[in-house]
């Protein structure tokens, strides 16, 4: 299937010079999520996966149905002080300042294989502090999963210590 179609791309937002690739076009098609979220599950049937987790806001709308598919539990990842009981947190940097992002402490158990799911990897920042917060709670990740990458930015790179995988790639 031709995601790019779906994709609608909002220039200077959120700010001026990036091109914003908005992925709810493409998941208000019913034909082409559930293309999008099969296609995304055949790239990690294989491996050893307890539970998904995905980070705020996007990473839920991917990651949920991803996680009931393949008959495991779902961990959100939310924006400091949004998850009602105790919690384990990583602050880490973004291009606009420093930013928080809390799991439930007892989400995921030590040794738990996860897969993380988002809609999109750029930069890879938000996505490696996941990956701290998942380390620092002992478990294991098994993959990184995501609907969009934006191969020239480096997330790659970046987080080369891991299984990333993609579906949509753009040369931004």
């Amino acid at each position: 299937m031709d995601y790019k179609k779906y994709i609608r791309i909002v220039e200077d937002f959120p700010i001026e010079g990036i091109s914003f690739k908005d992925i709810t076009t493409l998941l208000k098609d019913g034909e082409a999520q559930k293309q999008l979220i099969d296609d995304l599950i055949s790239k990690v049937e294989d491996l050893d996966i307890d539970v998904v987790v995905g980070p705020e806001a996007r990473g839920f709308m991917l990651g949920a149905p991803i996680a009931y598919a393949l008959g495991v539990g779902f961990v959100p990842v939310r924006k400091k002080g949004k998850l009602p009981a105790e919690t384990i947190s990583i602050t880490y940097n973004k291009e606009y300042g420093p930013d928080t992002i809390e799991m439930h402490k007892d989400a995921i158990k030590p040794g738990q294989n996860v897969l993380i799911v988002d809609d999109l990897i750029a930069t890879g920042g938000t996505i490696k502090a996941v990956c701290q917060l998942i380390e620092k709670a002992g478990a294991n990740i098994s993959g990184l999963l995501f609907a969009i990458e934006l191969e020239e930015l480096g997330a790659r790179e970046m987080l080369n210590e891991y299984n990333l995988i993609s579906l949509i790639k753009y040369d931004i």
